[in-house]
């Protein structure tokens, strides 16, 4: 594997498989494909297994997580193993190499049970769906009498996110348009469309379920700037995992979720004949999305995408406060707290990290140390903070203690706080950024070393 340096780092130059080692990896293709969207054709990128056609990637008990990237979008990319914690090198961060075009390249690494997800980490091209699941199964789930249904939500726009980015960086105050909470900013950008599994509800996917149906359900986040409230109708569900890790189940049926944060519901269905929507409700808007489950003899009636009454504030709903880690951390002591200051306005588009002593990083820490991190939020905006290579249980939201859920992205209300604790177990060189994908352009991110 050969490489070189350009502007966005080093960039790897394998060009043919025949210079790996290729065993039987699953080879996966990045491209540009042409999808619909309101009846018009919107060129996105994807990520498409080689033979099946498959988005994305499933790995069963004992597998190994061994892909094969082809890189066919004619741009240098990454791709990040979001909830996966491999060495550093194959984290696809911007800290290490990137894909150059027509590279190929294999990565493998003991995988991370639960529902996860993988996407572009290379300047805006998360925004043009460059990303997919990636779902690790346990043996119960393979075992269990579940039908599995992912789905996997984002924001679409017919402008080039280039000319968003721009765009934002002109502005001179708070956008009127957007949607606003107690004087907050709910919302950056105003999307044309918002999609799940790459449909609108003009034409939504409908999955064919069983009467008396049992369905494990994995949510996926993948908007680039819109956090959702998920809300299951009729129907009720057991939460049983945030981020892919186990947590205490909570009933649920309607249920904020942050940009880049998964959930795992269990759903027994009715037993008569029916279609039940599953929706995702814009922060700050009408608009929604979704996927309809729905029997073979039930009947699909038409949703608008409008829901016809706002979603308020979602950045400090006490939901997450009644979460649980179901795999209880050890109460050894922290070893020390790193404090963060999160940072911006909209005037510019300007946003940041720091340490609290004015450091920006990286900020040096030792291999098997526990740390906490406070993360203060100085901004009008609330930010879902994700931490590359590891997981972290959250302690505290808006001073409110509370042993929580673990997460690899934790959701930083507007002018308020998140503690989080941590151990360090996986040398590398790791962000920490906001999730928002524009807010992480413009520079909120920071890095941690060991």
């Amino acid at each position: 594997m050969r490489g070189h340096d350009d502007e966005n780092g080093p960039v790897i130059e394998t060009t043919t498989v025949a210079d790996l080692d290729v065993g039987e990896p699953t080879h996966i293709d990045i491209v540009t494909r042409t999808i619909e969207v309101l009846g018009r054709p919107a060129e996105v990128f994807g990520l498409v297994q080689q033979g099946s056609g498959a988005h994305g990637l499933v790995v069963d008990p004992g597998e190994m997580i061994d892909v094969v990237l082809h890189n066919h979008t004619g741009e240098v990319t990454q791709v990040h193993w979001h909830g996966q914690e491999p060495p550093g090198p194959l984290d696809g961060n911007p800290y290490y190499s990137a894909l150059a075009p027509d590279s190929v390249s294999r990565w493998r690494y003991a995988p991370r049970t639960g529902t996860h997800w993988m996407h572009s980490h290379s300047g805006l091209q998360e925004q043009r769906l460059l990303a997919a699941p990636l779902i690790v199964r346990t043996a119960d789930e393979v075992a269990e009498d579940r039908q599995e249904v992912v789905v996997m939500l984002h924001d679409f726009s017919f402008t080039p996110p280039e000319e968003i980015l721009a765009r934002l960086q002109e502005t001179e105050e708070m956008p009127e348009a957007g949607g606003h909470g107690g004087g907050h900013d709910l919302n950056d950008v105003e999307y044309d469309a918002f999609l799940a599994n790459e449909h609108t509800l003009d034409d939504p996917e409908v999955v064919r379920v069983e009467k008396s149906g049992r369905v494990r359900l994995r949510l996926i986040n993948a908007a680039t700037a819109t956090n959702f409230l998920i809300d299951l109708g009729e129907l009720s569900a057991w939460l049983v995992a945030t981020d892919g890790n186990a947590c205490v189940p909570v009933r649920v049926s309607r249920f904020p979720m942050a940009i880049a944060q998964r959930a795992d519901l269990l759903i027994n269905l009715p037993a008569g004949a029916g279609a039940w929507p599953i929706l995702a409700r814009r922060e700050g808007g009408t608009e929604r999305t979704g996927v309809i489950l729905a029997t073979g003899d039930g009947t699909v009636g038409k949703i608008s995408s409008d829901g016809g009454e706002a979603v308020g504030p979602l950045g400090d709903d006490p939901f997450e406060l009644g979460l649980k880690s179901a795999i209880p951390w050890s109460e050894r002591p922290a070893d020390r707290r790193v404090v963060l200051n999160l940072t911006g306005e909209m005037a510019g588009y300007i946003w940041g990290v720091e340490e609290a002593n004015g450091g920006t990083g990286p900020i040096k820490l030792n291999q098997g140390e526990r740390i906490e991190i406070e993360i203060r939020n100085q901004t009008g905006m609330a930010h879902p903070m994700h931490f590359h290579g590891h997981h972290f249980q959250e302690l505290a939201i808006n001073g409110r203690s509370f042993l929580g859920p673990t997460r690899d992205c934790v959701m930083v209300p507007a002018s308020g706080s998140a503690l989080i604790r941590c151990d360090c177990e996986n040398p590398g060189l790791w962000p920490l950024h906001c999730h928002i994908l524009y807010h992480a352009g413009a520079g909120m991110s920071i890095g941690f070393e060991y």
